[in-house]
């Protein structure tokens, strides 16, 4: 069986330039290998403030990589240069404006602040994009409260079916939504 493609996107003029190290990537990526069964294949990119260049990355991971699912983070808040939104909502099919109420409520439980973020979701093809904040604590709870939500969304847009790792976050699925019967557990 083909590994499964995720894509992680950190946007950072600083990182993407080597004076400020990426903890934003790392922390996605180690909250992913808790969180799914399956055996998949990191797809990372670090990249500057620019909205053309954060369009045309989403587009590389969901169009030539297959990405079923990419994760972003930086490029949210309300100063000039963060536009990373912009760029999600420039390349998606759909805005699926559920999981950014999600991730700004919970928030909210830690840092008025959470109010200035404006990480936004969508779909581009069979690929869920999802903007996460920058600080690796928040990432881990953005991604703890919308993640049960997700492999099912990936099903839904006929993405790669992504398996939970109950003890860690559990996904949740309809009833009626049976696994594939082409896909193996391990």
């Amino acid at each position: 069986m083909q590994k499964i493609n995720i894509g992680f996107i950190t946007v950072s003029d600083r990182a993407s330039r080597g004076e400020y190290e990426d903890l934003g990537g790392p922390a996605m990526q180690v909250w992913l290998k808790n969180a799914l069964k399956n055996d998949w294949n990191p797809v990372a990119r670090v990249i500057e403030d620019e909205q053309s260049l954060i369009e045309q990355t989403l587009i590389e991971l969901a169009d030539e990589f297959k990405c079923g699912l990419i994760l972003t983070t930086g490029g949210t808040g309300p100063a000039k240069r963060d536009v990373t939104p912009e760029a999600t909502a420039a390349v998606c099919d759909k805005i699926l404006d559920g999981f950014a109420e999600q991730m700004r409520a919970v928030s909210l439980k830690y840092v008025p602040t959470a109010i200035l973020s404006r990480q936004i979701a969508g779909t581009r093809g069979s690929s869920l994009i999802i903007n996460l904040p920058g600080k690796p604590s928040a990432i881990g709870e953005c991604l703890e409260a919308i993640f049960p939500a997700v492999p099912y969304c990936v099903d839904l847009i006929e993405g790669p079916y992504l398996e939970t790792n109950d003890d860690f976050i559990k996904g949740f699925r309809p009833k009626h939504a049976q696994k594939p019967s082409s896909t193996s557990s391990n």
